[in-house]
This record gives structure tokens, sequence and C-alpha cells, in this order.
């Protein structure tokens, strides 16, 4: 067994390979605290007829890792919760880069999560084990890179922060990068300003590098070569043949604005060049043209950008799409916005529930729940085409999650709003950038349900080209420019702020100049935006949806929460059947009542209040008489309280039997004239009608 051990930012990483899962083509067991996560790579044979690179991350959580059962039926784990998803998004999108161009085998990364502390986050550890695994291994891989997290405590920036720092973080950010460049970042931010963002990127650089280093001694110790491979080029003559048929047509195509128009001309010239080059459909001939063809068009698309200056739908390097929105587009909704940016359109809708809405989490740590859900949907028919309709994928959940981050800073807090809130952002068009349209249109049906979130939010997506030492930066990228780009770099955030961030790049080095550049461009056109948006509606509506639930709060004592809910659930079901009102009681005493009709919900209040009210000396109630005892009579004033009306009290004449006064079931006026020192209630029916008599 071979180990390593590295100080990361004042933690102390252990990396350990040798002892465990030896069959796989790399392995290694990283461990930080109590923190331990097996990762293994695997490499396949080659698959026939792969036109892609069949890379596959599972980021495998076991509640054996916390020290229990899991629940449910099965006693054992099932799908993968949306958090181990999208950790398993961040390590494939940091390494996926570093393969070479036309690798087509299988390869599949599985971080299986061991042990966890809270004070170590398993996710860093996978990130880094992933990278350690493929450099150990003999699979083709151009690391290794690393990866932290960087959080921001009271402005300062701190590296892979403990539980207590996270909870009080104005940032979690997570950066994987090479040793030359960064690579990934995803990120949500409390309104973190961009020069502070690039700030903390430069930091988590820093401490990558370090990182980094370790894994290149562990690669040289190791002594394992890497399987040969050569990335598929194209026969000079036949690029050579491909480029003068293709001489002008290829650059009008790829300048057709409308995106099936321009697709279904570049499908044309495919065809076009089968005939002229390849009529006799020779399979080996057949790949060469395709691997040319995207060659030129990679390279056409570059050159009309970064030498002519001009983008495929003719907009310069900062202009953003036509934009045209509106709120209220389904009109039983509690809210609702579209956004549409060019050929991009979200429609967001918005639904408002009660605390017992709230999505519970399970996951490897204590339960918690989330009052605020974004749900992302991407239909097939968005992009003009058919596809069966499955669940949410990997993609739907990493959107959806983009977008949650990017508004729940501006959400408002229980206290002030006491609402669940759901948005489901339906995409009805794509063509770049639907993550972004999906932020910009939930802001909207937050407005327009009269959500009173602490501002707006926007987002946008940058692009960058490079060709040789040249580097333009794109504001608002479009799909075709997404593709043959070299970075997606997606920003969302106030105007005091970045809220959300999310960075993929696919070149090997990138300056923090041209970091900067996209960061204050993206700002720029982000405000452009809004401004749109706010054309449509300027602030939230002063009051919710006449389509959403009222909410009434009201407090009562943490020890009288039992009266109200009284023996099996009898009390609190009785109340919702009689006033249709949804009502949830938190342990703290915070009652909050759901209703649909304003005055069902008035109704449940006062039953609460007549459960929960202490019973005042002086006070007039209409009560119920119980019992009859031949010294006077016992009466029900509030619920479970009963008092004495003695024989003496209740006329202002002698009275020889109780009976002759009250029978069992009179409901009677009584003013309470006494609370003794043993807390019996003792009332009065004559002093009650006298006070009652002299009102009049």
């Amino acid at each position: 067994m071979n180990e390593w051990t590295i100080d990361y930012a004042g933690d102390e990483f252990n990396f350990s390979t040798g002892k465990v899962a030896k069959q796989a083509n790399g392995s290694v067991v990283v461990r930080c605290g109590d923190t331990q996560v097996l990762v293994t790579a695997t490499m396949d044979e080659p698959r026939p007829g792969m036109n892609y690179f069949p890379l596959m991350v599972n980021y495998e959580e076991r509640v054996y890792a916390i020290g229990q059962i899991p629940g449910g039926v099965l006693r054992r784990e099932g799908r993968p919760r949306d958090e181990a998803t999208l950790a398993a998004r961040v390590i494939d999108r940091s390494i996926r880069p570093l393969f070479p161009d036309g690798y087509r085998q299988d390869v599949q990364i599985v971080a299986t999560i061991l042990s966890v502390d809270d004070d170590h986050d398993p996710e860093v550890a996978a990130l880094n084990g992933a990278s350690a695994a493929l450099t150990l291994s003999d699979i083709p891989f151009a690391g290794p890179i690393g990866g932290v997290k960087v959080g921001i405590v009271e402005e300062e920036i701190i590296i892979n922060p403990n539980e207590e720092e996270r909870e009080n973080s104005d940032l979690d950010l997570v950066v994987a990068g090479s040793k030359d460049a960064i690579m990934m970042v995803e990120a949500s931010a409390n309104e973190v300003s961009e020069a502070k963002i690039l700030e903390a990127m430069k930091i988590a650089h820093a401490e990558i590098k370090k990182i980094i280093a370790l894994q290149e001694e562990m690669r040289a110790e190791a002594g394992i070569e890497k399987v040969p491979f050569e990335s598929p080029t194209v026969d000079q003559e036949i690029q050579k043949q491909v480029d003068e048929i293709l001489e002008g047509a290829m650059k009008e195509a790829i300048q057709i604005q409308n995106k099936q128009s321009r697709n279904e001309r570049l499908d044309e010239l495919k065809a076009e060049l089968k005939e002229k080059i390849n009529p006799e459909e020779d399979e080996d001939i057949q790949g060469q043209l395709g691997l040319a063809f995207e060659k030129m068009l990679k390279k056409s698309v570059k050159s009309l950008i970064i030498e002519d200056g001009t983008r495929p739908d003719g907009r310069n390097y900062d202009e953003v799409r036509p934009i045209w929105a509106e709120v209220d587009f389904v009109p039983r909704a509690h809210g609702s916005g579209i956004f549409t940016r060019g050929e991009t359109q979200a429609l967001s809708v918005l639904t408002l529930g009660s605390a017992r809405d709230e999505q519970i989490l399970f996951g490897l740590g204590e339960k918690e729940t989330k009052r605020y859900m974004h749900h992302y949907n991407f239909p097939s028919f968005c992009v003009g085409e058919t596809s069966p309709m499955r669940s949410p994928g990997r993609r739907e959940i990493g959107h959806g999650t983009l977008g949650e981050k990017a508004l729940l800073p501006v959400i408002p807090s229980e206290e002030d709003f006491p609402y669940t809130i759901r948005i489901v952002s339906e995409v009805l068009e794509s063509n770049g950038s639907s993550s972004q349209a999906s932020i910009c249109g939930s802001t909207l049906a937050l407005m327009a349900a009269g959500v009173p979130i602490k501002a707006p939010v926007a987002g946008i997506a940058m692009g960058l080209m490079k060709k040789d030492d040249e580097i333009v930066v794109l504001s608002d990228i479009q799909g075709f420019e997404d593709f043959h780009g070299d970075m997606d770099f997606k920003v969302a955030g106030t105007k005091d702020g970045i809220t959300a961030l999310q960075m993929d790049m696919k070149l090997k080095g990138l300056s923090y100049d041209v970091l900067e550049e996209a960061l204050n461009k993206a700002k720029k056109g982000r405000m452009h935006i809004m401004d749109k948006m706010l054309d449509v509606i300027p602030e939230p509506r002063p009051e919710l949806s006449a389509n959403a639930p009222a909410i009434i709060t009201m407090n009562i004592d943490p020890e009288k929460i039992r009266f109200v809910i009284g023996p099996g659930g009898k009390m609190i079901n009785k109340i919702i059947d009689e006033t249709g009102a949804d009502i949830d009681i938190e342990d703290d005493g915070l009652v909050k009542i759901l209703t649909d009709d304003q005055e069902g919900g008035q109704r449940a209040k006062e039953m609460i209040e007549r459960l929960t009210e202490e019973v005042e000396v002086g006070k007039i109630y209409q009560g119920k008489v119980k019992r009859i005892m031949n010294f006077g009579a016992f009466v029900e004033i509030l619920p479970n309280k009963e008092g004495l009306v003695h024989i003496s009290k209740l006329a202002d004449h002698h009275v020889k039997e109780v009976g002759d006064v009250v029978s069992v079931g009179d409901e009677i006026p009584v003013k309470v004239i006494e609370i003794d020192n043993q807390d019996r209630i003792n009332l009065s029916l004559k002093d009650a009608k006298k006070e009652l008599e002299d009102k009049e």
C-alpha cells in the first residue's frame, strides 16, 4: 500500500492506494478528518459506432457513513438524492475536458462515501479522489486537477470551510482547476461582488496547485504508463476537398439566424459533400468527411467572430438578443412569468403552500427541510425534437438547482413571509442559456404573485472564442456559439452582486484578466436584461394573488399545543373539518392557518384562541352548564375550562334549588369573580347579568 499526506488549507488530506479495489484501473481512498471516500476509475473496451465520449460519474452516498439505517420498506439506499447527482456533475464537468479529443471508450468514476463528519465535505474529497484515481491509472487523462470549496465569513475568504463557517458564509464556491487554469466553477452567493468572486478564485487556485503537485508525485512513484491513444486526424486531401467545396457556403450557412433553418442548411451541405466525395458510401471516407466538416464548421464560426468581428446572428460581442416578457400568462396560477430572449423561452409558474409542503431532505447529516424549491423541465419539443418523457435527468436537476441558488438569497424569511414556495420553469424554446431564462422568468413570477423578494434577479450566459492568441468574450451566447466555443460562463445576480455562478472551460489555460472581463461584461448584460424585466413589472405587487391561499399566523404557549391537538388529533381535526383550513403548529408555538376562505380562517383562529385562552378575572364568558350539584352549577367557559357558580351567585334573590334557575346544557353568561390559590375558578351569573343590563 502507498500513502501520501498533504496539509491542504489547514486540513490534513490523506491519499492511499493499493489496499482496496485493486481490480479497477485506478483506485484511491481519500481521508480528511473522519470523512473517507473511496474513488475508483475504470475503463472498458471500445464500443463500435460510438460518436461521443461515454463518461459516467457516480457519487454513491451510503447511510452507514453517518451511522444510520436507511428508512423505507427496503431499508437500503435507493435513487440518488439531488445533492449526490449535483456532486457527480461537478466531478464530470471538472474532468471531462481533460480526456483526448475523439476518445470513445467507456470510463466510469465511482465515488463511494464511506464515512462523513460534519466539518469535512465529502464532495471535495471525491473531486480530488477522482483526479487521483485517474492519475494513478492507465486511462488517458491530461490531469491531474484539484478542487476546493471556498466560503466568505465577515469578508474573510476561507478555503474548505467547516460546518459553522459554511452556515455563516456569504459564498458557497466550488473551484476545480489544472496547474495552469481554472476548469470549473459552481457557486451560490449572497450578492457578492465580481471583484470578491475573482479574488476567491485566485486564492482557491493557489491551494489547488498544492494538491496537483502531490498527485504528480504520486504518479511518478506509481510509474504507471498510460494506454496509448491518438486523437483521430483528418486526411489532408479530404480536408482540402471539403474546404474547397464549402468555401463561402459554410460562412453563409452559419449566418442564417433561424436555428432550425441553419441546421437544415448545414445538413444539406453534408449531403452535398457525400454526393461529391463519397457517392459509394465508403464508411472510412464517411467518418473522415464528418471530421473534416466539423473542423471546418468550427473554424468558420471562430473566423467569423474573431476575424470578421460579427456573430452568426449578426450581433456585436456585447449585444443581448431581443427580449420580451409578460406576467400572469397562466390564469389560475398563484404567479407566472414568461421570459423570452431570442429563440430561448421559459415559462415559470409559482405555487404557494404551507409549512407541511416543505421538502424534507434526507442526507448524510441532520434531517432538514426546504421551503423554496425551483424545478426545471426541458421537454424535447423546445428544440423541435421528439423523445420519451422521463423523470428529470442530471441536466434538469443541475439547471433547476442553479435557478434555486440564484433566487434563494432574495426570498423573504419565513418570519416575514410564512409560505412554502415552489416554482416550475418550463422551457418552451431553447437556443442557449435556458437556465438563465428560467431565472428571469421566475423573478417575474415571484413579483407577479406578490412575494416580497428583496431584489429582482437576472441571469446571463457568457461565452468565449479563442483562435491562436486572440480571445473574444461574448455576451448572451446562443447554443451554436456555446457548442463551438471555449467557455460557458453563467452569471446570475441582483444589481448589488452575484447570487449564482457556473463556469465550464474547454481551454487548458485562461488568464484572470479574461475572467475579470467576462464577469464585468456579464454584469453589464445582466443590468440590461433586468431593465427589460422591470419594464413589465417594476416591483412585487403589494397584495398576494387572489388565487393564492391566505396564511394567518398566531403564537400560542407551547405548553398548550396539546389542547389544540387533542387526544389522537381529535381537536385539530375537528377544527380543520369545520373550517376547511389547513393548520400547521410548530414546536415553538407558531401556528399557521392556510386557507382559501378568509372567513373559515378567522373561525379557525378563534377556535384555537378559545382552546388556548387564559381565564381572566372580571371577564364575562358565555358558558355551558355541564353539571348541577346541590351547592351550585359547574359551567364550561372555555374548552376544558370549568368554573363553579355557587348557589348564592345564581340570582339576586334567595335560591332554594339550583335546578330552579339553570339546567344541564343551558348556555348562560357568567363573570369570573375569583381564581383561588388552587386555580379553582369561581363564577357569578347574577353579576354577569347585572353588568350586561347596565351596558344596555
